[in-house]
């Protein structure tokens, strides 16, 4: 079951969490927002869902609140960060406007964040380069938590791939995991006790299934474009550990720290202002969206959007009517910031 909640109040109940689990008032007021937004956006697997295992995960020790990236090496446009397993939002967060600000002297920067820890919904820091004004890029690896096409046991990670592109009416933006549908995109079907809209998995028997608790249970998640996806999986993860000299998806599964604990990401901004004036590229991009929105609908009635679109009415709505909430985690939120620190992680299996 699930019900909606003003923002405001999703915020700071949120915010009442993290700080009794360790955080600092700052860190706890930026965490929260992004958690907050996530859930307004229509990403709660991201959003609030998260927020009871991130709790755990301080408890453990696989994050720790205190540490702050540290500069490794530089060249040109170019910036190498130890995240030392420090918050994943804020250290992402960093990695991002390091990425912004050297886009602005070189035209085109890139910043590589290794050893760092979840950073919640990854199609976050691509809205902020694009909002910033800059096209942006940035992808992260994970632990095996996906067959590679051929194998029927997790073999790769889910590695969340975004991009972004700038726009005075709201960004073009694209956030989209590897798999047809993200773990957490499962749990919150199987919370809300529906079935998927697509076929995303296997169940243990090797059946295509829509069943998300099936897929949960299997762990046979299914490559988006099978062995497209499988493959993009595998070279974003080399690319990552590679660019950061950090860990790369097999070293995390050999560690077996939780999800993206000690991971590799990397944040690239580019200047759209070396090719053409802002006038000219909102331009561009305008008459581009207008075609794809303009292109015939399979169904009578509805239309066609692209990347973004939809996110924007969803906040939109949210921050008029609410926050949807799943009513099981909201309560267990809630006694988090009531000061019950005991934490079982519902949304995922």
């Amino acid at each position: 079951m699930s019900r909606n909640v003003p923002f405001a109040e999703v915020k700071e109940t949120i915010k009442k969490a993290l700080i009794n689990a360790g955080l600092s008032e700052e860190q706890a007021e930026i965490c929260a927002e992004i958690h907050a937004e996530s859930s307004a956006d229509g990403v709660e697997s991201h959003g609030l869902n998260r927020v009871p295992r991130f709790v755990e995960y301080v408890q453990k020790g696989w994050v720790d609140p205190g540490a702050k990236p540290e500069l490794i090496r530089q060249r040109g446009g170019v910036e190498i960060y130890d995240g030392h397993l420090g918050i994943g939002i804020t250290n992402a967060l960093f990695a991002e406007e390091r990425a912004v600000a050297l886009a602005r002297e070189h035209g085109i920067g890139m910043c590589a964040l290794r050893n760092t820890t979840h950073w919640m919904r990854g199609g976050t820091y691509a809205w902020k380069m694009a909002e910033a004004g800059f096209v942006g890029i940035s992808w992260i690896n994970t632990e095996s938590c996906m067959p590679l096409w051929g194998s029927d046991e997790k073999s790769v990670g889910n590695n969340p791939f975004c991009m972004a592109v700038p726009r005075d009416e709201g960004p073009i933006v694209l956030d989209m995991a590897m798999s047809q549908y993200a773990y957490g995109k499962l749990g919150v079907y199987r919370l809300a006790g529906k079935q998927l809209p697509f076929p995303g998995g296997y169940d243990r028997d090797g059946n295509l299934t829509s069943d998300p608790g099936a897929i949960e249970d299997s762990m046979r998640i299914l490559p988006m474009g099978y062995w497209k996806g499988s493959g993009m999986a595998i070279v974003l993860d080399l690319a990552a550990a590679i660019l950061s000299d950090g860990r790369s998806g097999s070293d995390m599964d050999a560690e077996g720290r939780g999800s993206c604990t000690g991971c590799s990401q990397i944040f690239i901004a580019m200047d759209p202002g070396i090719a053409e004036s802002k006038e000219e590229m909102e331009a561009i991009v305008n008459r581009r969206i207008e075609a794809a929105d303009n292109a015939h609908p399979i169904k009578e009635g509805s239309r066609v959007r692209v990347p973004g679109e939809g996110t924007l009415a969803r906040r939109k709505r949210s921050m008029a009517e609410g926050v949807t909430v799943d009513e099981t985690v909201w309560a267990q939120v809630q006694s988090l910031a009531a000061g019950n620190m005991e934490t079982t992680d519902i949304a995922s299996r």
